[in-house]
């Protein structure tokens, strides 16, 4: 079974990009929660407080997911809690499972702890959920090789890819994966920043089967800025989650992983969800969706391919129809793709290496943030147009990436003079 060794020679892949931003000012009314809570000395308890916690009980039961208290754990992001879930899940020799591609800050926690990651690849439809003959195959052999697969992370809104795995493929999975006894974390993050809701129907895998699912949110995906870190799981009520539950407090009690203070009094306005939340996180949605779709068209007017976006504020591009052009310019990996669309589009492209595809698949995800403008007034002016596409800094970045790629195609049709 092939792991996620990284690719020493070819950049640190270990640790990948953060999560795509939504580049937008800080809302002012959970800056002014913060604000007022910026005098407190008293920390946080490990976990979460009560108003933190019903606060979090609130955000899922309003998404179809009825939650108590003693079943929620809150944490200074979703990196300390999927670690401690990692370690109390699968700390004591077994197996992980991860979708290809995933999320880059998935894996480097089983390596952390010591433990393999085996990848499962992921159907056509959408990344973000193994296939389910894949993963029976996987966990088949992994165990044929004297593993023991425990645990499986996926994300039905996903990061890299920006797809929404559909339910019918979801179930299978979930049947798949629970009938072989692993244990699911369903990573929510972007569950709140599906481009059409209307037309996409997302269901959460705690929904299918709700004893053997830990559901984890970062509010980094839809309500905080990064740089506020704070994420919620909320944990089966069963007799093991039960134990699940005290045994992550547990870790993150050694750890020390607490939210900070003013940083909670801002997570508890957010999950309550008040018009100001809600009114700024449906406006921010569009206009990602809507540069998204943009980027997305010019990207395969070049020539690649790539599936739409259905959420979050990214795409996922695949140049293999592109390489022939690319190995002229040198580039004959995911590495070295990176290096080549950073430097001609002046933003970040990570390559696909940094999500666990394969080091030779030219492909990258590209975020929308970077295209919203270079300054906060253009950024706030992109959020507040009601035709954010027809802005001049919002074109000029548009035509900067079309021009990148369409230099990509126009050097696959050229020809030398015989």
């Amino acid at each position: 079974m092939r792991r996620t060794d990284p690719a020493e020679d070819h950049g640190p892949v270990r640790y990948g990009p953060p999560l795509p931003a939504d580049g937008l000012p800080v809302l002012p009314e959970l800056s002014a929660v913060l604000a007022a809570a910026a005098n407190r000395s008293d920390a946080q308890p490990v976990g979460g407080a009560p108003a933190l916690l019903e606060a979090a009980c609130g955000y899922w039961t309003r998404r179809g997911l009825p939650t108590v208290p003693d079943r929620v754990a809150a944490g200074p992001g979703a990196p300390a809690l999927l670690l401690a879930l990692t370690a109390a899940l699968a700390g004591d020799g077994a197996d992980v499972l991860v979708p290809r591609p995933c999320a880059a800050w998935w894996a480097p926690y089983a390596r952390l702890l010591g433990r393999p990651a085996f990848h499962v690849p992921t159907p056509a439809e959408g990344g973000g959920v193994p296939d389910p003959y894949a993963l029976l195959e996987t966990v088949r052999r992994v165990r044929a090789e004297g593993g023991d697969p425990r645990l499986l992370v996926l994300s039905v809104a996903d990061d890299p890819t920006a797809t929404v795995t559909p339910p019918e493929l979801l179930l299978e999975t979930v049947e798949a994966a629970t009938a072989e006894g692993l244990h699911l974390v369903s990573d929510e993050t972007w569950r709140d920043t599906v481009h059409d809701p209307h037309q996409t129907v997302l269901l959460s895998p705690a929904e299918m089967r709700p004893d053997q699912v830990t559901v984890v949110t970062d509010l980094a995906g839809a309500l905080l800025p990064p740089g506020w870190p704070a994420a919620v799981a909320r944990f089966p009520a069963t007799d093991a989650g039960r134990h699940l539950h005290a045994r992550v407090l547990d870790i993150l009690t050694a750890l020390g992983a607490r939210i900070a203070a003013p940083v909670a009094a801002a997570t508890c306005y957010a999950l309550d969800e008040p018009p100001p939340v809600t009114e700024r996180r449906e406006a921010t949605v569009r206009l990602h969706a809507r540069v998204a779709a943009a980027a997305h068209a010019a990207v395969v007017a070049a020539g690649a391919l790539a599936r739409p976006p259905q959420a979050g504020r990214h795409l996922y591009a695949d140049l293999g129809p592109l390489r022939e052009p690319l190995a002229a310019q040198g580039v004959g990996d995911a590495q070295e793709l990176e290096d080549l669309l950073t430097a001609r589009l002046g933003l970040p492209a990570p390559g696909g290496h940094r999500f666990g595809d394969d080091l030779g698949a030219l492909r990258v995800r590209l975020a929308t943030c970077p295209l919203l403008g270079g300054t906060e007034e253009e950024r706030t002016e992109s959020l507040t147009s009601p035709a954010p596409l027809d802005l001049p800094h919002v074109q000029r970045a548009l035509n900067a990436l079309r021009s990148a790629f369409d230099d990509l195609r126009d050097a696959q049709r050229w020809e030398p003079p015989r």
